[in-house]
């Protein structure tokens, strides 16, 4: 699989743009603010069915404007998502849509037909930030490859918003409703130890695989969801109106080795800004391996990264390149090594604007 072209209409900074992408690496290079990053989402957007950056869909729409739509070519699909603003919609909500050769669907089937791996700056939130980024790293990967993954996170999610509801209301009316948590319970129970046995085998991934760049260790921090622990939360979670227990509390966390000590320590707290930015990058690269077992495939997006690495581990970075489609944002050509950069197709982003 190979993305082949990338259309883009009233989305983000475009009101309207194509382009062609090389079967092997293509350099997309312009100044900040030139729209590299809204291409990027674009084809993040095709395949996670969401944005990288945004929780709300309508802030992908090109201000003033009603749809917006972002469609690509690959050597296998033709793959489009739209988006309706809800200015513009009866019920004030935003209307989505997905298409892959022209057929409606759902997005948990839209989900694994462009599947690939970005890189970029923000990736070092992955160990510093909130917990929700590390839940929504893991999320991304078990999604890409794992169907059952992305039904049983659909439905847990939905499950959680309706059990959320009704905690909310005992809250405000004092009115308990225990049989229809029971309800609840159960579902969230079933779909939350499927997603914490995906989550917990991923993690175990991380660990066993060999790690060229930078060696650690990573722990999950699992809150553990059942009958016992729903009832032994149950009047805290009347008190706060929401579920405090389950997957969508879980975290996990990288330590590096302490050789001297014998002991490893949290690199959040104890590694320097280098150390994260590689634990990141080791990160990413066995993200792709993964992506690439599974999936048969992947294509990697290098979201101007350069500006973030040594020289060394630029090197270790184009590495990465050449053994899947590739495609690399930049501020400027000279980041990238002469004997890369001759074999590499180049797309000048302030010519599309």
């Amino acid at each position: 699989m190979f993305l082949k072209h990338l259309s883009l209409q009233n989305f983000r900074s475009y009101k309207r743009a194509d382009f062609n992408f090389s079967h092997n690496t293509t350099l997309v290079v312009g100044p900040n603010t030139s729209g590299k990053t809204n291409l990027v989402e674009a084809i993040f957007f095709l395949s996670e069915g969401k944005s990288s950056r945004v929780e709300k869909d309508e802030n992908m729409v090109r201000f003033g404007e009603k749809i917006a739509r972002v469609s690509c070519l690959t050597d296998e699909n033709e793959l489009e998502v739209v988006i309706v603003s809800s200015e513009f919609t009866n019920n004030a909500s935003v209307i989505k849509k997905y298409l892959v050769n022209g057929v409606a669907k759902k997005r948990t089937d839209f989900i694994g037909n462009l599947p690939c791996v970005l890189f970029s700056p923000i990736d070092l939130e992955i160990i510093i930030g909130a917990p929700i980024i590390r839940r929504s790293f893991l999320d991304h990967i078990l999604s890409q490859t794992d169907r059952d993954y992305r039904l049983y996170l659909v439905s847990y999610e939905k499950g959680l918003r309706l059990r959320n509801a009704v905690l909310h209301k005992i809250k405000e009316t004092g009115v308990k409703n225990f049989r229809e948590l029971e309800y609840w319970d159960e579902l969230l129970i079933k779909n939350g130890e499927f997603i914490s046995k995906k989550r917990e085998k991923l993690i175990g991934y991380f660990n066993s695989a060999q790690k060229d760049v930078f060696d650690f260790v990573a722990f999950y921090d699992k809150s553990i969801i059942s009958k016992e622990r729903l009832l032994q939360y149950k009047d805290a979670e009347i008190g706060a109106g929401v579920t405090l227990v389950g997957p969508h509390r879980d975290d996990f966390y990288v330590s590096m080795f302490d050789n001297l000590l014998k002991t490893t320590h949290d690199i959040r707290f104890f590694g320097s800004r280098g150390q994260q930015r590689l634990a990141v990058l080791q990160l990413k690269m066995l993200e792709l391996i993964l992506v690439k077992k599974i999936m048969g495939d992947s294509f990697l997006i290098l979201d101007d990264i350069f500006s973030e690495l040594d020289n060394d581990h630029i090197c270790h970075v184009l590495e990465m390149i050449g053994e899947q489609q590739t495609i690399i944002t930049t501020t400027h050509k000279e980041f990238i090594p002469k004997k890369n950069l001759k074999e590499m197709a180049v797309i000048d982003i302030g010519s599309k604007k």
